[in-house]
């Protein structure tokens, strides 16, 4: 039944005006206006709709998960656009904040993050590459 429905996934943000300038200004990303929120486009064509609610809530897991070539790089370049990582106990984060899934066969490479209204993002790494 929805096999050729074009789905998309969406969550909550208590402000959006900071939501579309940080993912705009900070990430990177397109975004379209609409009355009811933005709608995110994704590479690949996916897209996420970010809605404003009063009672807004952050969700307490990773709501959107990017993948990149090299993870060092892309925390570099987050960090210096003022972007904090943030640090889970148990996770064996290095000083970058980013746990190294890949040299203990445990994952990927991630890191994780938030956006203005406390949703967690993450960057994470699948395949082995030189790092920095």
């Amino acid at each position: 039944m929805f096999k050729e429905t074009p789905a998309f996934s969406g969550f909550s943000v208590n402000d959006l005006a900071a939501a579309k300038q940080f993912y705009v200004e900070k990430l990177g990303l397109e975004v379209d206006e609409s009355p009811m929120g933005l709608m995110l486009k994704l590479g690949g064509g996916g897209q996420v709709f970010i809605y404003p609610k009063e009672n807004h809530t952050p969700a307490s897991f990773t709501i959107l998960n990017f993948p990149v070539d090299n993870i060092d790089t892309a925390v570099d370049e987050l960090t210096k656009l003022g972007i904090t990582f943030e640090r889970y106990d148990g996770m064996h984060q290095d000083v970058k904040g980013i746990a190294r899934g890949l040299a203990s066969g445990q994952g990927p490479d991630i890191a994780w993050f938030e956006d203005p209204a406390g949703n967690v993002l993450a960057v994470l790494q699948n395949n082995p590459t030189t790092k920095n």
